[in-house]
């Protein structure tokens, strides 16, 4: 879970519950990327808090839910729909929103949790979408995110045909017959395969 908190205090910006490197360099990605899609950076003390605090946190997936927390606190957001949605994203210096890794596992645990939204990068779209019951929207930048969130911007969620990827997975362009050798490992891998089925 994640909050976000802005109390009185010098200018400065903490990140709190057990992260890692990447977590804390989140702090340098987001301001740059708030900055530079337009948005005016405020000077004040800001503590994003990563519950739960005995729970290490590792990547820079957070980078995106931190910029947006500090966009509402800031005014520039004014969506208030957030008890059921979650997002997840890396930030580039420009805006963009970079692809991550392990969107899966997340999606299944965010329906788990009752989530009905997620907002990631556009790249792990079809990824996530595979999950029915959750509404996937896939974006390119932080500018596009915030026009998403005040309606000013339409995204159409992403759909995927799980029939048509599985199907799709079972062509192959290589065949057994394209190896030479190998005898061994071939009938072995046979065996495999006629065990499974």
């Amino acid at each position: 879970m994640f909050k976000w908190m802005f109390p009185l205090g010098m200018p400065n910006w903490e990140v709190v519950g057990l992260p890692d490197i990447s977590v804390r360099e989140a702090k340098d990605r987001v301001r740059t990327a708030i900055k530079n899609s337009g948005f005016e950076f405020q000077s004040r003390k800001i503590v994003v808090n990563l519950a739960p605090a005995d729970t290490k946190k590792e990547g820079s997936l957070f980078d995106l839910p931190i910029a947006i927390g500090i966009l509402i606190d800031f005014g520039e957001v004014t969506w208030q729909n957030l008890d059921t949605t979650i997002f997840i994203g890396e930030l580039s210096l420009d805006g963009k929103i970079n692809k991550v890794n392990g969107v899966l596992p997340m999606c299944v645990e965010a329906k788990r949790l009752g989530i009905k939204k997620i907002v990631l990068p556009i790249e792990n779209s079809k990824e996530a979408a595979i999950i029915e019951g959750l509404e996937v929207i896939g974006v390119t930048n932080l500018k596009q995110v915030v026009s998403y969130l005040n309606n000013e911007y339409d995204i159409k969620s992403t759909k995927a045909n799980i029939d048509e990827l599985f199907h799709k997975n079972k062509e192959y362009s290589c065949d057994f017959s394209d190896v030479k050798g190998q005898e061994n490992i071939k009938r072995a891998l046979e065996v495999a395969a006629a065990r499974r089925t």
